[in-house]
């Protein structure tokens, strides 16, 4: 799933290729993935795009008035195309086109656009068309951004104070704190050296101050490595930047120990015993204890 660092990439990978074109015309065919009728999608049309920034996980393309906002979900990705002037006509179909996004050519006479796509079975991925971000109900409860100047210490240590909710489960919450997936969850707390299942509510001011700190670092670092990438190299960088997520059975490259997983429904976790647990391994999360 594209978080904080891969989507604020992204927007800035828009801006150089996408603002001052205007809109040729947007192409929906995953028709389950448009959420708005108001504006329709066709007012887009020869507007021009005049911004792009980030709300948490989601990417907001301004459209000199209304903004075309898209959350890619777990599956979801944006593939730029240099000129979609030759391009097919779109289709409803299985494949995993969701909606391309025309513009208007260049002085090289090529008429650039991206397109939205979605792999596997889950089609979650979203677009709204609104006058005001704030009218994606998504972006409206969003918490603080983590990379903003009112993230504080004291602004984490009001967030985790008497929440019973485990760490990695409130790193995770939207509205809690905007951005972080369960791939930079499992990062930041590894780099906090804290158990994924530690209780926020028992967190002293020393580990609130050690994790706010790794929160900051771990996504400015990110942040960093994305910076002037091509959107189809950023999946790679992420992927080669991790430290203990999607990386079971390998060695930590801090103390050396294996990397251990939990398994949940419909996700997983990655975290280094010796790093973060004292050692101990964590049960498999559906028998919902620590192992003694």
């Amino acid at each position: 799933m594209p978080e904080l660092p891969e989507v604020e990439a992204l927007a800035e990978f828009l801006r150089e290729r996408a603002v001052g074109r205007a809109v040729l015309g947007v192409d929906v065919v995953a028709f389950q993935a448009l959420k708005t009728v108001d504006p329709p999608v066709s007012a887009l049309g020869g507007l021009t795009v005049t911004g792009v920034t980030r709300h948490g996980k989601f990417l907001d393309i301004d459209c000199d008035g209304p903004h075309f906002i898209t959350h890619l979900a777990r599956g979801g990705w944006l593939r730029w195309r240099d000129d979609l002037s030759g391009a097919k006509p779109v289709r409803p179909g299985k494949g995993p086109l969701a909606v391309r996004v025309r513009l208007s050519p260049g002085e090289d006479g090529q008429a650039p656009g991206f397109e939205l796509t979605e792999a596997g079975t889950q089609k979650r991925l979203a677009v709204y068309v609104v006058r005001d971000p704030a009218e994606v109900p998504g972006i409206a409860a969003l918490g603080p951004d983590p990379l903003s100047e009112e993230f504080t210490p004291e602004a984490l240590k009001e967030i985790v104070g008497g929440s019973r909710t485990q760490i990695k489960g409130l790193l995770r919450d939207q509205k809690v704190i905007a951005g972080i997936g369960n791939a930079y969850s499992d990062e930041v707390l590894h780099v906090a050296r804290m158990s994924p299942f530690k209780i926020a509510a028992t967190l002293t001011d020393e580990q609130i101050t050690g994790l706010h700190e790794a929160i900051v670092t771990t996504l400015r670092d990110a942040v960093g490595r994305a910076r002037g990438l091509a959107a189809k190299d950023l999946k790679a960088e992420k992927k080669s930047g991790l430290r203990v997520h999607a990386r079971t059975g390998e060695k930590c490259d801090v103390c050396g120990d294996t990397i251990r997983e939990v398994s949940f429904a419909d996700s997983s976790l990655q975290y280094c015993p010796t790093c973060q647990t004292g050692g101990k391994p964590l049960a498999d999360r559906r028998l919902s204890k620590l192992l003694k």
